[in-house]
C-alpha cells in the first residue's frame, strides 16, 4: 500500500505515472497486471526488430513493464479504480497488454461499483505492434460502454500529451475531462498533424474554448478538485434505485404577483432581477461545472453541472438570461444524459428570451440541438424539476422545462412568442403589444390556472428557509 507524504509533489504534465498517482491520491494499492502464458513471439506480434530491446530500455529508465499501472486508490475519502500512464515507457502508447491491464481496470470498477479515474499521458498506439495494437482502442470502448450502462463515473485527467487513441477513446471518452495547463491534446500527434496547424488547437486551452474538455486546473489545484468531482459522482446507487425529486429553489425576487400580462414581461426582463448565479448559490452547497458540448461549441448563456445539497448530488442545467445557442442546448442534454445514466436527479432553471435564430445558430443546427434538448428531458428516466426564474421564450425555454414538474417564480413569464413578435405577426400596431401580452396569458398566475406550471414559488424569506 501506497500512503503518500503531505509533501507529495503536485501534479505536472511530465511526472511519472507513479508520481502522478501519488499527487492526487490520499492511498493506492496496485493492481497485480493480468497474468500471461510464456514469453510471447520474439519482438512483439509484428517481429519488428529491435522491439523487446526497446521495452527493456524503457524497463530499465523508468523501472515498470508496460506504460499503465493501474490501483485501487482513496482519492479525499471516496474509493476509485485509478489508472496512470507512463510516457517514458514508449511515450506511453498502448499495446496488447496495456490493453490488458486496461481492461482489467474496467472490470475491477465494475465488479466493485467504482468510479474510474484516468491520469493520461500517451503518444497513441504502439506502432511496433502494428494493427494489433490499435484494436486495443476498441477493447478500451468496450470496456467504457459496459461501465457507462453500469452506472459508473468515468473522470479523465489529461496530462502532456494526450494524443492519439488514448484521447479518442481514455480522454475523450470520458464523462469529465480535466487538463493540466499547457497539455498537448488532441488526435493527431505532434509529428503527424499539418506543418501550418495552429498549434494551440491541440492544447488544453484550445480544447477547452472549443467545448471539448471541462476545465484546465492548475496542478495546485488538481487533487482537490478531483476529490470535489468524486463527492458529487462516487456515490452511485444501485441498478434500479430510485432517485429523490429535487425541491424547486425558493423565489429570490419580489413576492407581488404581476398585475398585467407586459407587467409580467417587464419584471422578468429587469436587469435587476436575480439570475442563475444567485439561484446557484442560493441552493447549493458547492458545485462543480461541465463546459461544452464536444462539437466545437460552448454557450456561455448555460450553466451545467452538479452540485451538492443537504449531502446529496443534483445536477443542474441554468439558463442565465441570454438567447440559448445550439452549443448550449447540446451541452444540457449532455448533462442530463449523463445524470440519468448515473441515477442523479436534475434541476432546471429556466430563464431565456428564446433560442438564438440567427444564421450562425442555423448553420450550427439550432433545430437539432432544440430536438436533442426536448428528447434528453423526455426520456430521462430520473426525477427533472424545472423552475421558471425569468423569462420564459417560446420553444428555447421549454426545451428545458420538464413535462409536468415546472414552477415558477413570481417575476417570471411564459409565451408561445414574445410579444412584441406576436404583435408584429398579427399586423397590429405596436401600440397593441400590451394588450396582446395580455391575451397571451403569460403571468405567472395565467399559467398555474391553464395548467401548465404546478405552482409558484413563494420568496425564501416567505418559506423560513
Amino acid at each position: 500500500m501506497h500512503d503518500p507524504e503531505r509533501s507529495a509533489p503536485m501534479p505536472s504534465m511530465r511526472l511519472t505515472a507513479r508520481q502522478a498517482m501519488a499527487a492526487v491520491t490520499d492511498s493506492y494499492v496496485e493492481l497485480p497486471p493480468p497474468q500471461h502464458p510464456g514469453p510471447g513471439r520474439p519482438d512483439g506480434p509484428l517481429g519488428w526488430q529491435g522491439y523487446d530491446a526497446a521495452r527493456a530500455r524503457a524497463h530499465a529508465r523508468t523501472g515498470e513493464d508496460e506504460s499503465v499501472v493501474t490501483a485501487l486508490a482513496t482519492i479525499g475519502g471516496t474509493e476509485a479504480v485509478l489508472l496512470s500512464f507512463e510516457f517514458g515507457y514508449l511515450g506511453g502508447s498502448l499495446g496488447e497488454r496495456t490493453g490488458d491491464r486496461l481492461e482489467a481496470a474496467y472490470t475491477e470498477a465494475r465488479e466493485r461499483r467504482l468510479p474510474l479515474v484516468s491520469l493520461i499521458a500517451t503518444g497513441g498506439s504502439r506502432m511496433q505492434e502494428g494493427m494489433r495494437a490499435l484494436t486495443q482502442l476498441q477493447r478500451v470502448a468496450g470496456q467504457a460502454a459496459r461501465n457507462r450502462a453500469a452506472g459508473l463515473a468515468h473522470i479523465a485527467v489529461l496530462r502532456d500529451p494526450t494524443t492519439g487513441g488514448g484521447w479518442a477513446t481514455l480522454g475523450a471518452g470520458a464523462d469529465v475531462l480535466l487538463a493540466l495547463p499547457g497539455a498537448q491534446i488532441g488526435f493527431a500527434g505532434s509529428r503527424v498533424r499539418p506543418a501550418d496547424a495552429d498549434p494551440v488547437a491541440y492544447s488544453a486551452e484550445g480544447q477547452l474554448a472549443a467545448g471539448q474538455i471541462d476545465a484546465v486546473v492548475p496542478p495546485d489545484r488538481l487533487r482537490g478538485t478531483l476529490q470535489r468531482w468524486l463527492r458529487l459522482l462516487g456515490g452511485v446507487r444501485e441498478p434500479g434505485a430510485a432517485a429523490p425529486d429535487p425541491v424547486p429553489p425558493a423565489a429570490l425576487g419580489g413576492s407581488g404577483l404581476p398585475e398585467t400580462g407586459w407587467r409580467a414581461v417587464v419584471r422578468a426582463r429587469d436587469a435587476r432581477r436575480p439570475r442563475a448565479e444567485a439561484y446557484l448559490r442560493a441552493y447549493f452547497d458547492d458545485w462543480e461545472e461541465l463546459r461544452g458540448d464536444r462539437c466545437g461549441g460552448v454557450d456561455d448563456g448555460i450553466r451545467c453541472g452538479f452540485g451538492r445539497r443537504d449531502g446529496r448530488t443534483i445536477a443542474f442545467a441554468a439558463q442565465c438570461g441570454t438567447a440559448t445557442r445550439p452549443a448550449g442546448f447540446r451541452t444540457a442534454a449532455r448533462l442530463v444524459g449523463l445524470a440519468d445514466r448515473l441515477g442523479i436527479p436534475v434541476l432546471t432553471l429556466v430563464d431565456t428570451p428564446g433560442a438564438a435564430n440567427g444564421a450562425e445558430a442555423e448553420r450550427a443546427g439550432a433545430g437539432a440541438a432544440l430536438a436533442e434538448a426536448f428528447a434528453a428531458l423526455a426520456s430521462a428516466r430520473v426525477p427533472v424539476t424545472s423552475l421558471l426564474i425569468g423569462e420564459g421564450g417560446s420553444g428555447g425555454a421549454l426545451a428545458l422545462a420538464a413535462p409536468g414538474r415546472l414552477w415558477a417564480t413570481p417575476d417570471s413569464y411564459f409565451s408561445v412568442i414574445a410579444p412584441e413578435l406576436a404583435a408584429a405577426i398579427l399586423k397590429r400596431d405596436p401600440q397593441e403589444v400590451h394588450h396582446t401580452a395580455d391575451q397571451l396569458r403569460v403571468r405567472p398566475q395565467d399559467l398555474l390556472a391553464l395548467g401548465i406550471i404546478r405552482d409558484i414559488v413563494p420568496p425564501a424569506r416567505d418559506t423560513g428557509a
